[in-house]
């Protein structure tokens, strides 16, 4: 009867951590780049995006393609760091659990 109140209370203190980690992770703030800077994105956590900024000398008709290519470039850069960032967050707190490889928290 003890392990299961002790597990129980491990769970718990996962749960607050796992719900510390969540909310670590919504307030970052992540950057991405495309075109060497000349398009960058900024994501929340979640990964929605605040804002977008786009150089000057890519605002010319001819290179409207390449701008859209850029910005979607620049997105997916910063979606791919805030991933990187939740992944090791996640390693961290759940470092000595036998968690299945690939498995992704939080579910």
């Amino acid at each position: 009867m003890r392990d299961i109140m002790g597990m129980m209370g491990k769970v718990k203190e996962m749960q607050a951590k796992m719900e510390k980690m969540q909310a670590e992770i919504a307030a970052l703030e992540i950057d991405g780049t495309s075109g060497g800077g000349l398009v960058t994105v900024r994501l929340d956590g979640k990964g929605h995006m605040i804002s977008l900024k786009v150089d000057p000398s890519l605002f010319k008709e001819d290179d409207v393609e390449i701008l859209e290519d850029l910005i979607v470039a620049a997105h997916k850069d910063a979606k791919d760091k805030a991933e990187a960032v939740q992944a090791e967050k996640t390693r961290e707190l759940t470092a000595g659990l036998p968690i299945p490889p690939g498995m992704k928290l939080p579910f």
